[in-house]
């Protein structure tokens, strides 16, 4: 209880991977305090996995079917970030482009001011 378990330190992007040493409720704490300037986004997943123990009277198919589950569920972790990192770019470059597009108006306007007065 109250025990941090990950912590990362100026860092831009990371991963982080927790395994519950006992069943129970756990809270998910994030903290800001480098940056108080800047907004931070983080996502994560979180699995319950069912553990069965191997035992060696276990068939290697079984086995093997079971390191696929967890390489296929892996990758598809991979692809919800790739999706949320994609949106957050998009996002950001839509953002940056009604900027752009705002300054050219408030150019052109001011281009069209200037050649008036001229005249």
């Amino acid at each position: 209880m109250g025990i941090a378990q990950v912590k990362h330190s100026k860092q831009s992007t990371g991963t982080a991977e927790i395994t519950a040493k006992r069943d129970g409720r756990y809270e998910y704490c994030f903290s800001n305090v480098m940056s108080t300037i800047a907004d931070k986004v983080v996502s994560f997943n979180v699995h319950g996995v069912m553990y069965v123990a191997d035992d060696e009277h276990m068939a290697p198919v079984e086995k093997e079917i079971r390191r696929l589950a967890q390489g296929l569920q892996a990758v598809k972790d991979e692809q919800e970030y790739i999706v949320v990192r994609e949106r957050v770019h998009r996002n950001t470059a839509e953002s940056s482009n009604e900027r752009v597009m705002w300054w050219s108006i408030i150019q052109a306007v001011l281009l069209f001011m200037v050649c008036a007065w001229q005249v």
